[in-house]
């Protein structure tokens, strides 16, 4: 550092808290500056979620509803794909609506998606 920038720095420091809040308001007068937390960075980010489209590439297959007449169909389907015993699998088609699985692709996901809804069940890609 400069010398003159050292000697600057000393004698800011020895301000006191009012007196430094006056001399911030003439260094941005003086200079026509805004010394407060740049604005333009939170607005190009932004500008830039807006312009590139966030695409989805992991879906949650979520089982909303099934016919009662259909739920042993379903039940074979659940156990096949979640590996949960016969009561586990009654106990997550009791209580819905439910994930049936998360994070898969989309390809998996709506190869799922078609099983479940053959057997009658309400599902939906989240």
């Amino acid at each position: 550092m400069y010398v003159n920038t050292l000697e600057i720095l000393e004698q800011i420091k020895s301000l006191n808290v009012n007196e430094t809040a006056q001399l911030v308001k003439q260094i941005e007068a003086t200079f026509n500056v805004d010394i407060s937390t740049p604005k333009f960075l939170k607005i190009d980010k932004r500008d830039e979620d807006e312009t590139q489209p966030q695409i989805q590439t992991e879906f949650d297959i979520l089982l909303v509803s099934v016919p009662a007449e259909k739920k042993i169909a379903l039940l074979k389907v659940i156990r096949t794909v979640t590996g949960l015993g016969l009561k586990e699998a009654k106990d997550f088609v009791e209580y819905l609506p439910q994930v049936v699985q998360a994070g898969l692709n989309q390809e998996a996901a709506e190869i799922l998606k078609q099983q479940l809804e053959e057997t009658g069940a309400v599902v939906s890609l989240m």
